[in-house]
């Protein structure tokens, strides 16, 4: 079996071999987080390759999320403090109903900052949200709320969120900041609590768009979460589309048997 593996190790690519060596030495710790990793004159000189070898084999490592470039200054090991999304508490009233941010059962001590948000009132809900809202028509207007979520400052996650215009015509809901708790708080104001919620999850490769607003490493994935707030009377009042940076979260769902 040695000397299969052996041979089987034997036809991989140098930048292959270069690379599964690099990925040993940062998962055992001896590069760890925040490392630089040796460069292409390092790499081109210890194992006597050219330039485009090491090269690839540097960009194997980006593409798999354990390393990022660092203009000028080359390859660093990805410090990875995940943010921890707690999928079942984090929507609990006791957080958005006691004025809190939905977010704040997953930040901890982190700095959160809220940016690139655009309000628009009335727009025309279009067939896809129009069904998941139960509006009667496409053209049925609802508030869309865009805004990007940077922590530590690095942007992690885009959301809009979308919610009947019926219900948030002259309403804080309708403003940049919708005030302590956000939407859901003010749902429960006009008498629209949201009393359960559903989530859809994929996973995609994420858009140009995305990867710029995001400044995505190349080759990161993005999570893609759908979740729609359903009231006690069984009426979707929002539906939220977040896009989420794969490399900086772990989902967690705890929950009873």
């Amino acid at each position: 079996m040695t000397d299969q593996t052996d041979q089987d190790a034997g036809r991989r690519p140098k930048y292959q071999r270069i690379a599964d060596e690099l990925r040993t030495a940062i998962q055992s710790g001896t590069f760890a987080p925040g490392d630089r990793l040796p460069g292409e004159n390092d790499l081109m000189s210890t194992y006597d390759v050219a330039r485009m070898t090491a090269r690839q084999a540097l960009s194997v490592l980006r593409n798999e999320g354990l390393t990022e470039a660092r203009k000028g200054a080359g390859v660093f090991v990805r410090s990875f403090r995940p943010l921890r999304r707690r999928g079942i508490p984090r929507l609990a009233r006791e957080h958005w109903g006691s004025g809190r941010s939905v977010w704040s059962a997953d930040i901890e001590d982190r700095a959160l900052v809220v940016d690139q948000i655009e309000v628009t009132p009335a727009a025309p809900a279009g067939a896809r949200v129009a069904r998941v809202l139960g509006l009667d028509s496409p053209d049925a207007a609802v508030c869309v709320r865009s805004r990007r979520f940077v922590l530590d400052d690095r942007p992690v996650l885009l959301s809009v969120s979308y919610l009947p215009a019926a219900l948030t015509e002259g309403t804080p809901i309708t403003e940049p900041d919708t005030g302590p708790g956000g939407t859901y708080a003010r749902l429960t104001e006009l008498g629209h609590r949201p009393t359960r919620f559903r989530e859809e999850i994929r996973c995609r490769m994420p858009s140009s768009e995305e990867s710029a607003r995001l400044a995505l490493e190349f080759g990161t994935p993005v999570i893609l979460i759908g979740r729609t707030a359903v009231t006690e009377a069984g009426v979707a009042v929002e539906l939220n589309e977040m896009t989420l940076d794969a490399s900086s979260y772990v989902l967690e769902y705890d929950f009873d048997a």
